[in-house]
């Protein structure tokens, strides 16, 4: 191998082979590439063991970890006594080649001294180079450099930890969490390869290990894996697992499609991410004390029976026994839990070691210190983590397994469902006041979707999970039922509200039915409703969302209650007044909730007004969450609930000229939202810093998909649910094309949740469901395409 170019042949080739080879068999490869390359460049050029330089490799080349698109990482080493003209030629013969075959280079060309200087004064410097790792010419020059920063980074670690931590900290800010990103950054994001760089630095400071858990090495080469095959199939180098390369990158490691591969990611980065939390504890306690701290003895604080605080750890007490102690998880749990404190890793090692299993049904003591751990709050999420990452969770809910790292379908969940189920907990233990059973809505958080992963209607699987569990818990038999009508019924209420006209006595008297009556099973699932809302994402919960649920259960509780419900309210006089005068009129006032408003537009009855109204808003940016339709003295009445999705709404005035330049045809409100899309598309948010998007913002990341239902009581109506991801002018296009159909709209929803939409329709009269289904998908956003596959 000669010229730069003959590398670049080479790893082009070993890519088109590497269809037979797996991940890492084209990492040792390419490693073994570029080496070689070096090693023989560095002959020609002079780099030899007794020249005074020295290539020495950083990054993925450093841990023999390169990836197919990586770029090389190099130092050229040299003596400070070497003569400035014969470096210059030396460093030219080495960086020109690979520039001109425009490979990537991250080089540069130090003393001994400068490396040292540099480490000590940049953390990202220092971390890179503790994988430094010779390659040619004077090794014993790279000896010198590499044992000279690892004994420099071990004696300054007392006074850099902070440092590293607030590095690391900054880090995690910015890429987030791998195991619950939909989109995950594999080198920087929380549990990826930088983590298991910082631990690797830690070990080398001699404060830890590299590798706390026992499934650590197995967690790093999973990431590592995925990475490479995102190398591959990108066709360059990326460190973002973007939605459209994911189904490729399962396929070629042979794990499934994007959710097996999303689960197993999230799997092994959460391993890492629990490895780096025990390292960074171990680290801290670590170093020497200093100050007048070094006189203080260590105090074993008693928290529980068998348990203490000992140096900012729950640990087990001397005389523990966890062997004879099947309770002893949970109180330590419990501790960890409400002091806030982390358990120790030795301490999770030696119960997952010993602790036998909980009998069938638990004692009542070991009950308790459960609801203690679960209503806890925040800390909780942290101390069942610990748990589940060392085993000791599974032992106590064996059902867990199907759940643990299994990605949400829903893209407005943030959350792998197992821990969406921890979240909602941590949500539902600020509401314990609010019911009279908190045990049973922290049970019931807990537990909502523990049927998920296993096929079929997973309320209804995790009914049945639920009396599993609620019996094996100790729970009376009646409190068992209510804890499995929680889950089976837990979508309910929300369901209900955001897609069911709550006009209709029907509507109310199918979810009494539904519950039979029961206040209790009421009072709980209005509180889990919140709660499993607020733990699935961003804008998932709200005021809109919050005063439908409450009208619903304020509804169902009179009718529980044998009391009458109250009638429909009446159509407001003014708005009769206004129709009854003829013409086009728009009233804006504000709603109930904050930054929401009431718009009412007044016209003829015609088709075609209600997409017009609707599109009138689209284009002032003001955001429809429901609509509903009347009509008097032949004028129609619209009235939308509204929130402005910036600053605040436009004058009637303004809705009312634009809605009659609509309706005497001078404005093509569809062509109108066409040509804003298309400008959107062209110039982007036009925000500083915007990225471009990883799907193009003209398709959807999931497909869309319609439902239909019959509404109780009257076979002259049905309701067409739509799901799909939300895109300015939605409900205009979609009634448009409804009225294009002949089909009259009573009533409509809008559920925004997140980037989703679930919008809700009462239709009567109209062609055949097929037809209308066909034109309807037909307006909307499309699912992306399957991205073409890189060149070898």
């Amino acid at each position: 191998m000669g010229a730069a170019t003959d590398l670049v042949a080479a790893r082009a080739q070993l890519l088109g082979e590497s269809g037979r080879l797996n991940a890492g068999a084209i990492r040792e490869a390419m490693t073994d590439l570029n080496e070689l390359w070096l090693t023989a460049k560095a002959a020609e050029v002079g780099i030899t063991d007794s020249s005074g330089f020295a290539i020495v490799a950083l990054g993925g080349l450093g841990r023999r970890e390169m990836l197919p698109h990586s770029d090389l990482d190099l130092v050229l080493l040299h003596d400070e006594n070497i003569a400035p003209e014969t470096l210059s030629e030396v460093a030219d013969g080495l960086w020109y080649p690979l520039w001109d075959a425009n490979i990537r280079l991250d080089h540069s060309v130090r003393t001994v001294a400068d490396t040292l200087h540099v480490a000590g004064q940049e953390m990202s410097a220092a971390l890179s180079l503790l994988d430094a790792r010779h390659i040619a010419g004077d090794a014993q020059l790279s000896s010198l450099m590499i044992g000279g920063v690892r004994q420099q980074w071990r004696s300054q670690i007392r006074t850099r930890l902070d440092e590293l931590i607030e590095y690391t900290q900054a880090r995690w800010r910015r890429s987030g969490e791998i195991a619950h990103r939909a989109e995950p950054d594999l080198k920087s994001g929380r549990g990826g390869l930088r983590d298991v760089q910082l631990l690797r630095a830690l070990a080398i400071a001699q404060l830890t290990d590299s590798g706390l858990a026992k499934s650590f090495d197995g967690a790093h080469s999973v990431i590592l894996d995925v990475r490479t095959e995102l190398h591959r199939v990108a066709g360059r180098e990326r460190d973002q697992l973007l939605a459209q390369f994911a189904d490729e990158i399962g396929a070629a490691l042979r794990v499934g499609d994007r959710f097996d591969l999303a689960r197993m990611l999230s799997d092994a980065a959460r391993t890492i991410s629990y490895s780096v939390d025990v390292g960074l504890r171990v680290a801290a306690n670590a170093i020497p004390r200093r100050g007048i701290s070094v006189l203080r003895r260590t105090v074993r604080r008693p928290i529980d029976e068998g348990v203490v605080e000992h140096a900012g750890e729950v640990v087990l007490a001397r005389d523990a026994r966890p062997e004879r102690d099947p309770s002893l998880i949970l109180r330590v749990a419990a501790a960890s839990a409400t002091t806030g404190l982390p358990i120790s890793a030795s301490t999770l090692g030696r119960l997952a070691e010993s602790a036998p299993e909980l009998r069938a049904p638990w004692p009542r003591e070991a009950l308790k210190d459960l609801l203690v751990l679960l209503e806890a709050g925040r800390p909780a999420v942290a101390t069942i983590e610990a748990l589940d990452r060392t085993g000791l969770w599974g032992r106590l809910f064996p059902e867990w397994g199907p759940v643990r790292d299994l990605p949400p379908r829903d893209i407005v969940h943030i959350w792998t469902v197992d821990r969406h189920l921890v979240e909602t907990v941590a949500q539902a233990s600020a509401f314990t006041t609010r019911v009279s059973r908190p045990d049973l809505l922290i049970l019931g958080a807990l537990v909502h979707d523990i049927g998920k992963g296993r096929g079929g209607d997973h309320s209804v699987v995790g009914a049945d999970l639920a009396v599993q569990i609620g019996t094996r818990l100790g729970l009376w038999p009646s409190d068992v039922e209510l804890l499995s009508n929680m889950v089976r019924y837990h979508l309910l209420l929300p369901n209900t509200a955001t897609r069911r006209d709550l006009a209709d006595p029907e509507t109310i008297e199918t979810v009494v039915n539904t519950l039979g009556g029961d206040l209790l099973l009421l009072e709980l699932l209005q509180q889990l409703a919140e709660a499993d809302s607020l733990a699935t994402g961003p804008g998932v919960w709200g005021d809109w969302k919050s005063s439908l649920i409450g009208e619903l259960v304020r509804k169902c509780r009179m009718v529980m209650r044998g009391e009458q419900l109250p009638e429909p309210d009446p159509i407001d006089p003014e708005l009769l007044s206004l129709a009854t005068d003829g013409g086009v009129q728009v009233r804006l006032l504000p709603a109930g909730s904050p930054h929401m408003y009431t718009v009412s537009m007044i016209a003829p009855d015609q088709r075609g007004l209600l997409s017009k109204a609707a599109g009138v808003l689209s284009l002032n940016s003001l955001r429809v969450y429901s609509a509903a339709v009347a009509s008097h003295a032949g004028s129609a009445i619209n009235t939308f609930e509204v929130s402005p999705r910036f600053g605040s709404p436009p004058a009637a005035g303004l809705l009312r000229q634009q809605l009659i330049s609509a309706l005497d045809g001078d404005t093509d409100i569809i062509a109108a939202l066409d040509e804003r899309e298309r400008e959107s598309a062209q110039f982007g948010s036009g925000l500083v810093g915007d990225a471009t998007p990883a799907v193009p913002t003209n398709y959807a990341p999931a497909p869309p998909r319609i439902r239909w239902f019959e509404p109780a009581g009257n076979a002259d109506q049905q309701i067409v649910e739509i799901r799909t991801s939300d895109a300015p002018g939605l409900l205009a296009r979609i009634t448009a094309t409804l009225e294009r159909h002949g089909v009259d709209i009573a009533w409509a929803r809008v559920n925004t949740l997140g980037s989703s939409v679930v919008d809700t329709f009462c239709l009567s009269t109209g062609p055949e469901q097929a037809v209308l289904e066909a034109a309807i998908a037909s307006v909307l956003p499309a699912a992306a395409p399957e991205p073409k596959k890189a060149a070898s």
